[in-house]
């Protein structure tokens, strides 16, 4: 017998069905989406908060293994202070550090046409996010 879908699964098969317009998505071990875009590698994942609360929390990783520089914490801030959706932050580890954006937001009742419009945005943020933190 199969499991009855719950709203964040119908959730996250919307996503995906939205995404694959614009990119290649592979589904993870853990149950998240997977893909890349603009160079950004991310993940997409649906959860349920509670009953009629159900997010997508998306992941893109802008940058890694950058090294650690004043100039690197300016450049973020300054994507920070232009971005719309999401917050990106750097994960410092040894000499080196990551910079991530992340963004949670509910997605219950939105038609095809806003979810995919409002993954597109947080996407375009991520894309030009990474300008100016690669060689």
């Amino acid at each position: 017998m199969s499991a009855i879908p719950t709203s964040a699964d119908e959730l996250q098969t919307r996503a995906a069905t939205a995404l694959a317009r614009f990119v290649d998505i592979r589904h993870n071990d853990d149950g998240s989406l997977g893909f890349e875009y603009g160079g950004a590698l991310c993940s997409l994942r649906a959860v349920s908060l509670s009953p009629g609360l159900d997010v997508l929390s998306l992941t893109g990783v802008l940058a890694w293994d950058r090294p650690r520089r004043p100039e690197l914490t300016e450049r973020v801030a300054e994507r920070n202070g232009a971005l719309q959706f999401g917050t990106i932050t750097v994960i410092e580890h040894e000499e080196l550090a990551d910079v991530v954006l992340r963004y949670t937001f509910p997605a219950r009742g939105l038609d095809d046409d806003a979810l995919a419009t409002m993954l597109l945005l947080v996407l375009a943020g991520a894309e030009d996010g990474r300008q100016g933190l690669l060689p």
